[in-house]
């Protein structure tokens, strides 16, 4: 079997499917929706396709439409327009409880009264399985997720690690041709997500059918998906592999996901004027609408301006503001340019920075990255 490199997974298994969406009769595979919602002053409006095997994740500020396009395509929100199609059949009007789709809730919503094991045996009841066949299926799926020695646990004897698994174990149990997790990793706590997001990340990596991730954390994101989506104001604004939206954010929202500056101007070389600001002088000669991004990292500040440095660009800034960011000092920066700018504590502390401090602020120009609009 040949492999085909995965920016997420690092490797998978080449699926049946072309890149078109078609198995090998001409039969279309995988997911078309064209998702539109409307709803009080909202409109939704996204198209998504994915092929069997391929993980996409929806990424937005709250309020995006991203929860609202995953109960529509889960069945629980009716479309106002738009289509959706799995694996070539139409789903719009099927009802949620007919669709081949298993949903992973934010907050699990495991049945309390039962049993790890007949939590995940309901899905195949509920699909005509016997009990006994069912609670087959159930045990052999959490003996794949590793919790055999907990099948005959209640849920309030588990912990967010495997209350999660038990909740994906009863939506994979079903075998959906979908899979929707919505903030599958939300509920736990910072170790335990640490953990459960590499679990999750093997067991989405040998998932054959389409996978659609719901979060506003970018780790989540660029670990778990093959593709991001992200949404602003019910559309869709970027999408593409993780370490391209990583690298070339197009909106605000985007850089400050990624940990970036971001500003957007008019190149004439290696000098680009901003649309609200001054100039940034950069490494790459362009001509034409361009964003630039840099990272806070590369933003250096002196008390004084400096003399002789070999940075071509150089802003006078006040401090705005000071958080703790990691192990650093995260300093909020207005004046001549808005920007983010880290550096250590001690840097901090040498520097006396606090909110209204007047500084300069330097970046070379083999630290910025432009590219086209």
């Amino acid at each position: 079997m040949t492999e085909t490199p995965d920016t997420a997974h690092g490797t998978r298994d080449a699926r049946t499917p072309d890149a078109r969406g078609h198995g090998p009769d001409g039969s279309e595979t995988g997911l078309d929706a064209r998702l539109v919602v409307e709803r009080g002053g909202f409109r939704l409006d996204v198209a998504l396709t994915a092929a069997p095997g391929e993980v996409v994740a929806l990424l937005g500020p709250n309020g995006a439409g991203k929860t609202t396009a995953l109960r529509a395509l889960a069945g629980l929100m009716p479309l106002s327009g738009g289509h959706l199609r799995l694996d070539g059949t139409a789903l719009e009007r099927t009802p949620p409880e007919s669709r081949p789709v298993g949903v992973v809730f934010q907050d699990y919503l495991l049945f309390p009264h039962l049993t790890a094991l007949d939590n995940v045996a309901f899905g195949p009841r509920c699909h005509g399985a016997t009990k006994a066949s069912a609670r087959e299926q159930a045990a052999d799926w959490l003996g794949r997720l590793g919790l055999a020695d907990h099948a005959g646990a209640k849920p309030r004897r588990l912990s967010g690690g495997q209350a999660q698994r038990v909740a994906l174990a009863r939506a994979l149990a079903t075998r959906p041709r979908l899979l929707l997790l919505d903030e599958p990793l939300a509920a736990l706590d910072a170790r335990t997500r640490l953990e459960v997001r590499s679990q999750l990340r093997r067991h989405l990596a040998d998932f054959e059918a389409v996978a659609v991730l719901v979060t506003h954390d970018p780790l989540d994101a660029m670990v778990l998906a093959d593709r991001l989506v992200v949404v602003e104001d019910g559309r869709i604004v970027q999408e593409g592999a993780p370490s391209d939206v990583a690298r070339r954010p197009r909106t605000d929202y985007i850089a400050q996901l990624v940990g970036l500056n971001l500003y957007r101007g008019e190149a004439d070389g290696h000098t680009v004027r901003l649309d609200d600001g001054p100039s940034l002088t950069t490494s790459e000669a362009l001509s034409g609408p361009v964003f630039v991004a840099f990272p806070p990292s590369a933003v250096t500040l002196h008390r004084d301006r400096p003399a002789g440095t070999s940075a071509r660009n150089l802003w006078h800034c006040e401090i705005a503001g000071l958080e703790t960011h990691g192990d650093q000092i995260r300093a909020d920066l207005s004046g001549e340019l808005r920007l983010a700018a880290d550096l250590t504590t001690v840097a901090a502390a040498e520097l006396d920075l606090r909110p209204g401090a007047e500084v300069w602020a330097t970046v070379k120009a083999t630290q910025t990255h432009a590219y086209p609009v």
